[in-house]
């Protein structure tokens, strides 16, 4: 982590807060209709339509192993981008709810715990410390590897084609 404040967006899942640096979430979406992708990873809902681009959809709970739930008025799609392979790749994550941009200064960062913790520390940047609360802060980079990236990216180029020649 860096030696200066930095800023980064909450979100919950189950009773847990996460949080993403301001820096890679593009935009925050209510749940728009999803198009599921046949052959795709359990965890990875579908495709939606942002502006006319097909952007890959994950429900955040089930990539990290929590029991998916039904969608309430508080779930939004983050839409983030990501540095995969030095190529900039634009996925759009599942939350049960997207809280607040919260600053955070290098000192209240440390290494997420070894043993112990219910996260794989590689998807864990560090746990900050806002007061009594600890914010799991992720690395979303590490949370899709090239190779499961590449297979959600190929199902919803197959979408996108499909839809193309629906529309001719």
């Amino acid at each position: 982590m860096p030696d200066e404040t930095c800023q980064f967006m909450t979100f919950k899942l189950g009773d847990e807060l996460f949080a993403l640096k301001v820096s890679q979430v593009r935009e925050v979406l209510e749940v728009p209709q999803i198009t599921k992708v046949p052959t795709a990873p359990a965890y990875m809902r579908g495709v939606v339509n942002v502006r006319g681009q097909a952007i890959p959809v994950v429900d955040l709970r089930l990539r990290f192993g929590l029991q998916s739930i039904q969608e309430t008025l508080s779930t939004r799609v983050i839409v983030m981008e990501l540095l995969i392979d030095g190529e900039t790749a634009v996925i759009g994550g599942l939350a049960d709810s997207v809280h607040e941009v919260i600053e955070l200064a290098a000192e209240n960062i440390t290494p997420p715990p070894s043993i112990a913790m219910r996260w794989k520390t590689d998807f864990i940047l560090g746990m900050g410390r806002r007061g009594d609360e600890f914010i799991i802060i992720l690395d979303v980079n590490a949370v899709f590897s090239s190779e499961e990236f590449l297979a959600v990216s190929a199902s919803t180029a197959a979408v996108d084609a499909l839809e193309k020649l629906v529309a001719v």
